[in-house]
């Protein structure tokens, strides 16, 4: 039986990709799902206040820390902010750090206003590039990752969540109670 050229050529190039496929599988990045138990990913974004660079492992080193990603442009994400304030309020003197990073593409300012209008204390960092939904493995906005001391994520929360309600204070209470 003659193979015509046409299909050799087929052959061989569906070949070329099952073994770049399985090079990509076996010697490719590890991607580990983001996920309760698992270390949270490190992230650099801008200080709105002065436009340093944090990191997020920097900021939360040793430290019971919320990670919030969430726009301006977001009704949940509006809704979610004062829950925040308050646990911030609440429970930030007593180590919880909150480290929340704004999505918008937009000028600086606008987040600053959102922050002032909505009486916000804690860090506010800028993504611009959006690049930590990438890195967080995010559907939407807000989404939220609350840390252990060792930088484990405790809880992630997809959506608007109730930061401030009894049963949130009492977990974060109980891990910085912990060693």
């Amino acid at each position: 039986m003659k193979i015509s050229k046409q299909w050799l050529s087929v052959g061989v190039i569906v070949a070329g990709l099952a073994l770049g496929a399985a090079a990509l599988v076996i010697f490719g990045p590890k991607v580990e799902g983001i996920e309760v138990g698992k270390r949270a990913p490190d992230y650099k974004a801008a200080l709105i206040t002065t436009g340093d660079s944090v990191s997020i492992h920097q900021a939360a080193k040793g430290r019971v820390t919320l990670v919030n990603i969430w726009a301006t442009w977001c009704i949940p994400c509006r809704a979610e902010m004062p829950a925040i304030e308050q646990l911030w309020r609440q429970l930030g003197p007593k180590g919880l750090r909150i480290v929340s990073i704004s999505i918008d593409d937009g000028d600086v300012g606008d987040v600053r206003s959102f922050a002032r209008d909505y009486g916000l204390t804690f860090d506010i960092l800028q993504d611009r590039s959006t690049r930590i939904q990438q890195v967080y493995q995010t559907t939407g906005v807000p989404e939220s990752f609350l840390l252990d001391k060792q930088g484990l994520i405790v809880k992630k929360v997809i959506g608007e969540h109730p930061w401030s309600s009894p049963s949130n204070q009492r977990l974060v209470a109980n891990l910085l109670g912990g060693d």
